[in-house]
């Protein structure tokens, strides 16, 4: 649950005692939660597994997974459940803190995380400009994709495409496939 009147800073967030908790603070606004249940994570996997080869074979940049400490500014310190972000010039990050610009961020919904992930960290993830940000709705098997200045999400449950670069084939992700693999093994 968010933590009120507090206004926190990412430097007070990182100080927190290691509980097994997620913390992160998005415009001073604490948000904790709980560690994942296993279909999120099976999600999480099933995400991983479609982008991995695609951002790896097309340079687009650095994929990974939280836990994971991508500071925004001064209050805002997040955790997406994956994302792709610009590396260093030359080199790969060694620290959370060489993270340069968020090319993407995943998010797949939990009961405890539906209300930061759809209003505040999508509209925070809005005003930074992150080109594409998606929610993955295990309920609903659907995803939700949202870009800088949209009102409504892309509601989609066939497909999903990304083309972080014009010049280049984007990754299309089956929905259906994908929440097949996930809901299989329940």
């Amino acid at each position: 649950m968010p933590q009120s009147t507090h206004d926190w800073t990412v430097e007070q967030v990182l100080a927190l005692p290691n509980d097994g908790n997620r913390y992160e603070v998005v415009d001073g606004e604490l948000l904790v939660s709980p560690a994942p249940e296993l279909p999120h994570q099976d999600a999480v996997l099933a995400i991983v597994r479609r982008l991995d080869a695609f951002v790896r074979s097309h340079g687009i940049g650095h994929l990974s997974i939280s836990p994971a400490d991508v500071q925004l500014d001064q209050r805002t310190l997040v955790q997406p459940d994956v994302f792709v972000f610009e590396a260093p010039v030359g080199r790969r990050a060694e620290s959370w803190k060489e993270i340069g610009r968020l090319l993407l961020a995943v998010e797949i919904l939990s009961p405890s995380t539906a209300r930061y992930d759809r209003q505040v960290k999508r509209a925070r993830y809005q005003r930074q400009g992150i080109p594409e940000y998606w929610i993955v709705d295990l309920d609903s098997r659907m995803f939700e994709r949202w870009r800088p200045g949209d009102d409504r999400p892309e509601v989609l449950n066939e497909a999903i495409e990304w083309v972080p670069d014009p010049s280049m084939p984007g990754l299309t992700i089956d929905i259906k496939a994908f929440f097949g693999e996930i809901f299989a093994a329940y």
